[in-house]
């Protein structure tokens, strides 16, 4: 039991924060024991009670987690350590495809946007209490959300989807409440939702999206939310088709308590319609960032939602950051009011690249899945060795593990930074690095 860490502290919040920075040096491992509190309260001569104070914050925070009679352990992925951290080095000249980054030539020019946004707040400075959604933004987004089918409701402008998710489920959720989330799924997600204090129920993707029965096993089981991404999941590449959608809408009509959460990832990298959920739950909220199709630097996402949802988010942001730049709103504006983005030439872009490479790879016997958006996801025996072979040949990909729960080993490659004549030896690399058999054949 935690080896040659001793747990120091006398404050319940000193105690925790000794743990966490133990888990995060790794001092303390996943699925360590913690000692029972009794005990550690004798050891540091405090009170029972501030321990169990201790023991609860970790658990909010998503450090460790306790069960019944088992006691506390440090969780097997905790929130301290982030999934960012399973990265591979890449090699000296070697091409790094693990980063899940658009190709910047595909990305338009900022200077020109940003120029015409300064310049409307020269005009008209922006001051506390002004409206906090730019008014044209709004108007667009909403256009666009209403040609998509995704139900009327307010607006509002987070930092990105991420933030908004996160605002989201702080919104409706309590510590120890259970979400439903697609495995594999978003490696930042799967950690922001533990580091909330809330529990993962996975659901199991295919090319078509979360699968119904997965989703009304983890609905009965008791979760309380739902997070699904409608196109260009990561990292699978999965798009929700209408008929998953229909499926999925039923298993949720039965369920209509469920806080559901859209993240439309591939929104304006993809030429596949949109399929949403919303609508069937009482509260629900649907996400658009700008990230992938003008830049990652761009940190805005515009959220809809029932108003209730909406209204607890703006309400938590006047607490906190007020608001999303006005500059920033304005600049994306621009850029999409002055078509800054061929957006039909951008999906055709990155799905050359993804079909290209399935389709190689398919060839060489080696199943893939890349239906949308900017990965491919490629299921393998023995993830480690995998991504060794690959490094080997000069080619870093991301570990699967960043992505999983209780899905199988797999590899994600992101196609981004690809040229057509990249295909060939990139599938010969990965047919050699999963069935090393093959390589006589392809290497």
């Amino acid at each position: 039991m935690l080896g040659e860490y001793r747990i120091t502290g006398r404050g319940a919040a000193e105690i925790a924060a000794g743990v966490e920075q133990a888990v995060g040096t790794g001092e303390l491992r996943p699925g360590e024991a913690l000692p029972p509190m009794r005990e550690l309260a004798a050891r540091l001569g405090v009170n029972a009670n501030t321990v169990a104070a201790a023991y609860r914050i970790l658990r909010e925070r998503g450090v460790i987690e306790t069960a019944g009679r088992r006691g506390s352990r440090i969780r097997p992925k905790p929130a301290t350590t982030g999934r960012e951290q399973l990265r591979v080095e890449v090699p000296p000249g070697g091409r790094d495809l693990s980063t899940g980054n658009p190709d910047p030539a595909l990305l338009p020019l900022l200077a020109p946007a940003l120029a015409a946004a300064a310049e409307q707040g020269d005009r008209v400075p922006v001051r506390y209490g002004d409206d906090p959604v730019d008014a044209e933004l709004a108007r667009l987004a909403r256009a666009e959300l209403d040609a998509d089918g995704v139900p009327a409701g307010p607006l509002t402008v987070t930092s990105g989807s991420l933030d908004a998710v996160e605002r989201v489920l702080a919104a409706h959720l309590r510590p120890g409440d259970t979400v439903a989330v697609e495995d594999p799924g978003w490696g930042s997600l799967l950690d922001l939702v533990p580091a909330l204090g809330l529990h993962t129920a996975p659901v199991g993707v295919d090319d078509d999206g979360p699968r119904a029965d997965d989703l009304r096993r983890a609905l009965e089981s008791g979760a309380r939310a739902l997070i699904v991404t409608d196109r260009a999941q990561n990292p699978t590449g999965a798009s929700v088709t209408a008929t998953r959608a229909r499926a999925l809408r039923a298993v949720l009509r039965d369920h209509p308590g469920t806080l559901l959460v859209e993240d439309d990832h591939g929104h304006g990298i993809v030429d596949l319609p949109l399929h949403p959920l919303a609508g069937v739950t009482r509260h629900w909220a649907f996400v658009r960032s700008a990230a992938k199709a003008y830049g990652p630097d761009l940190r805005l996402a515009v959220l809809t939602g029932d108003p209730v949802t909406v209204d607890r988010v703006r309400g938590r942001q006047r607490l906190g950051p007020g608001w999303v730049s006005l500059l920033l709103q304005r600049a994306v504006a621009h850029l999409w009011t002055h078509g800054a983005v061929d957006r039909a030439a951008v999906a055709e872009a990155y799905r050359a690249r993804r079909a290209g490479l399935v389709d190689a790879l398919a060839e060489r016997g080696v199943v893939a899945h890349g239906r949308s958006g900017m990965n491919v996801w490629v299921p393998v025996p023995d993830e480690t060795g995998a991504i060794a072979r690959l490094l080997h040949r000069g080619w870093a990909v991301a570990p699967g593990a960043r992505f999983r729960l209780a899905s199988p080993q797999a590899v994600r490659i992101t196609v981004s930074p690809l040229a057509e004549e990249d295909i060939a030896p990139l599938a010969d690399a990965v047919a050699a690095a999963v069935r090393p058999s093959l390589a006589r054949a392809y290497g």
